[in-house]
């Protein structure tokens, strides 16, 4: 990335997208709709990274895209890149003054992106902005998060951070005891919508690849926040989120191929956060989930009722797929070949 004096455009809006064809024309109407609604001198431009899709999502954007008055850019990849390295692609290409992320499963509310705009213009210290994220019913999405720890890793593999929420100690990690109508300063916030500024980017460098998928926003809040600027949480800025309910760090009972997949990347991208951020309590996170699962087949191993034996089998998969993240990562110390 680099500095201009100007910029072509105020936002340069970045989604990235796999397999998510009509979702995604869905996303790129909606968020056609809300530049349009930019004030006069606030221009924009939308940049779509395709990540290798299968199911026809390059093509719709060329073709139903291609002419739209706000200039809608396709990068195609040839692999899928995840989440980190196909924004960073197009971070590089961006002409706006602010990177804007936004999911292809995510919706902007009326002058939600003119408002991200203006709060990045009167905060100069800001290096990323957040959004109030919300479910299609209207139900709350956690939007202004704790940083990891094996304490908040524990409160949320339990359960007891769901159990209590309104607890300033249970429901810590994802700070659901907060007013989600008023702003504050946060750990991190989640990247299905981040506005970025450049000076915080080009101090802290972009996303680190390593991370497939999982933990790369909270990595990058990290290191934006050592490079000396702030992360902010602004509930004027209300985004519909539709797969914030399926990306919670928890692990998964869908026990299909993608269920095993998903959680798997997810207890990878963990160890490699804990390593290079916490180092030595990598290991204690290792053994803080093998701990939990050893307990929950105990309490399940003799039981003839079948939900308790369907969490003793969860149980034993989920060890093993533990094992398997520790031994791929090399105990949170290398990324394996992606893609993952």
């Amino acid at each position: 990335m680099n500095l201009r004096n100007s910029y072509p455009y105020a936002v340069s809006i970045i989604v990235v997208s796999y397999n998510t064809r009509d979702l995604l024309r869905d996303c790129l109407k909606s968020l056609l709709a809300e530049c349009a609604r930019l004030p006069h001198g606030q221009t924009a431009e939308v940049l779509v990274v395709d990540n290798a899709s299968a199911d026809g999502s390059p093509d719709m954007v060329a073709r139903e895209f291609s002419n739209s008055p706000i200039p809608v850019r396709l990068i195609r990849g040839d692999v899928n890149l995840g989440f980190g390295a196909a924004n960073n692609l197009a971070l590089n290409k961006a002409q706006g003054q602010y990177p804007v992320l936004l999911n292809s499963d995510a919706f902007f509310h009326p002058n939600s992106l003119h408002r991200a705009i203006e709060h990045m213009n009167a905060n100069p210290s800001v290096g990323v902005g957040g959004a109030r994220q919300i479910s299609r019913d209207g139900s709350r999405q956690p939007s202004s998060r704790s940083f990891h720890t094996i304490w908040g890793t524990a409160l949320i593999l339990t359960g007891l951070a769901d159990t209590y929420p309104q607890s300033r100690i249970f429901g810590a990690p994802d700070r659901k005891w907060a007013d989600p109508l008023q702003p504050v300063e946060t750990d991190w916030v989640p990247g299905s919508f981040l506005v970025l500024r450049r000076e915080a980017l080009l101090k802290s460098g972009l996303f680190d690849p390593a991370f497939f998928f999982y933990f790369e926003e909270v990595d990058l809040c990290r290191r934006i926040r050592a490079a000396g600027f702030r992360v902010f949480y602004w509930p004027d800025i209300v985004v519909t989120h539709i797969g914030g309910e399926s990306t919670r760090q928890l692990p998964s009972l869908d026990l299909s191929e993608y269920g095993h997949q998903a959680v798997l990347w997810r207890m990878r991208s963990t160890l490699l956060y804990y390593r290079k951020h916490h180092g030595p309590k990598a290991r204690l996170a290792y053994w803080l989930e093998l701990a939990l699962y050893k307990l929950r087949l105990l309490r399940n191993l003799r039981s003839p009722n079948p939900a308790r034996r369907a969490r003793y089998e969860e149980a034993k998969l989920l060890s093993r797929l533990m094992h398997q993240a520790w031994r791929e990562t090399n105990g949170g110390r290398i990324s394996p070949p992606q893609p993952w």
